[in-house]
């Protein structure tokens, strides 16, 4: 459960009153961030506290390098102190970083309140960095521990802002912007905690069902296809990797309109694998758990329709999902088939582990008949792209420069890096069949582009954009900010995408 966020004033200074119910000492902490320059001056030191301050900095005891937190008890008239260093040159990610260091400090000592003082904050535009600063915290909440039969006691958590040094007529948009911290972060949670659900609970059903809640909650247009529906639509390609499990799919489309019905809606499409075993071209079972998180890209554009929603962007939006499991079994595809795809074209089944590409394809025709401006489809789909990026950034490629370099100045912004692999010609030959109009894997070399390759055959006539995040969407080893598990790549980078076009319409 994310904190509620509240506002003390100038003439009220830092609280230093415990929480209703709590014990004295538990008098809310301060998080105070620090870069190299306010460290060596002594001008970051809290007005309350200078003589502890200089203490701190003539033993040593601490250094605002990013990735470096103290914890300071504090008195019967001083709250504690969380220190977190920013470094050198503070930029986005290390005032994110800075955020999750002091949560992960503040859970390890079972806070459940915390004050963030803008008159602590280095010079520049303050309300941005708190911004950042509140979000890498927000990140540090974060737990997926339904399934615990014991877990951590949760503790109410609260959030206090305190507005100094900061003009009256910034107070709006502080509030705006602590609104706007929380609300995404909501649907980033959501796509965390769908990514993270068990795939005995988290079938193609499952998913359908939350997407009706959750759009329903919110007011957007919610159609679930089910089988029947699917087969006399013709969605050969989905339908083929689906046949192998007793899960059923279910293709799932969103529509959300924040403008006006004439302007044409940016299309969204996730890949929503529930389980992927690989099929008849099964996987090593080493890590073989970790395919539940197959499905992310269809998460991160579900959170993104209900986000966009709950921020009354003013875009249109339809977002499509197609979600199956993939499993062997005596019905399963089987490398060699020929299947027909909804626009038409036939596809050669090489390698049944290349399913997200298949039903991305019929996913993409369908978004095409939306008569949308722009496409993104975003989806785990190469084990090639952890190999060219790692873990800490995604793929992009796409048939619009624009569009792709939207997409990465967007990620810039909110800490989700995109790099724009090319999508030329000559990669399509690796794709090319001798008894079907395209093949489903090019083999190992360039992985990555001719999966995008691929997909290009099915994009609509008009801007279209891959974005492959297999190698951010679960992070193997749990760190502050992010525990182990996954992690919500693209619902920040596709909201900021919009929040982009919808400031850039109104220009």
């Amino acid at each position: 459960m994310l904190p509620e966020i509240d506002f003390f004033y100038p003439e009220q200074g830092l609280s230093t009153a415990a929480p209703e119910g709590f014990s004295p000492e538990m008098v809310p902490p301060v998080v105070l961030p620090l870069d190299e320059q306010g460290w060596k001056d002594g001008s970051a030191a809290p007005p309350q506290m200078p003589a502890q301050f200089e203490h701190l900095r003539a033993a040593h005891i601490f250094t605002p390098a990013s990735k470096q937190v103290l914890f300071l008890p504090g008195g019967t008239d001083t709250p504690a102190l969380v220190l977190t260093g920013l470094g050198e040159q503070p930029g986005a990610a290390e005032w994110r970083q800075a955020g999750a260091y002091a949560g992960a400090e503040i859970l390890q000592k079972k806070y459940p309140w915390v004050q963030f003082d803008l008159a602590l904050l280095s010079t520049g535009n303050t309300v941005q960095q708190l911004e950042w600063l509140v979000e890498g915290y927000l990140r540090a909440l974060y737990r997926f521990d339904k399934y615990q039969s014991a877990p951590d006691k949760k503790l109410p958590h609260r959030i206090t802002i305190v507005i100094s040094g900061v003009a009256a007529r910034e107070l709006a948009a502080v509030k705006r912007r602590m609104e706007r911290c929380l609300l995404i972060t909501r649907g980033e949670t959501l796509a965390r905690d769908l990514v993270n659900e068990p795939s005995n609970v988290k079938t193609p059903e499952f998913l359908a069902r939350t997407a009706w809640e959750q759009g329903g909650a919110v007011g957007i247009k919610t159609t679930i296809y089910g089988q029947k529906a699917l087969e006399q639509l013709g969605f050969g390609a989905m339908l083929a990797v689906a046949q192998g499990s007793i899960c059923e799919p279910r293709l799932i489309v969103m529509e959300y309109q924040g403008t006006t019905a004439k302007t044409a809606p940016i299309a969204l499409v996730g890949k929503a694998v529930t389980f992927d075993s690989g099929g008849i071209s099964l996987k090593p079972s080493e890590g073989m758990e970790q395919m539940k998180m197959d499905m992310a890209g269809g998460a991160a554009v579900l959170a993104t329709l209900v986000t966009a929603a709950r921020l009354q962007l003013a875009v249109n939006l339809v977002a499509v999902i197609p979600a199956v499991e993939n499993m062997p079994s005596a019905r399963a595809q089987r490398p060699g088939d020929v299947i027909r795809s909804l626009g038409g074209k036939t596809v050669e089944v090489v390698n049944t582990d290349a399913e997200g590409r298949l039903i991305l394809a019929d996913a993409l025709t369908w978004a095409g008949r939306k008569n949308p401006r722009a496409v993104i489809d975003i989806a785990t789909l190469t084990g090639a792209c952890i190999v060219a990026l790692g873990h800490h950034t995604a793929a992009v490629l796409g048939t619009d420069s624009a569009l792709v370099q939207d997409l990465i100045g967007a990620g810039e912004q909110c800490g989700e890096h995109l790099w724009q692999l090319p999508l030329r010609a000559e990669y399509a030959t690796q794709i090319e069949s001798t008894v079907a109009d395209v093949k489903n894997s090019g083999g190992r070399p360039a992985g990555t582009i001719t999966a995008a390759a691929f997909l290009q055959h099915f994009a609509p006539d008009c801007p279209w954009a891959h974005v492959d995040i297999a190698g951010t969407a679960w992070a193997e080893k749990a760190a502050p900010g992010q525990p182990e598990g996954g992690t919500g790549f693209g619902v920040r980078l596709l909201l900021e995408y919009l929040r982009q076009l919808e400031s850039n319409a109104g220009d």
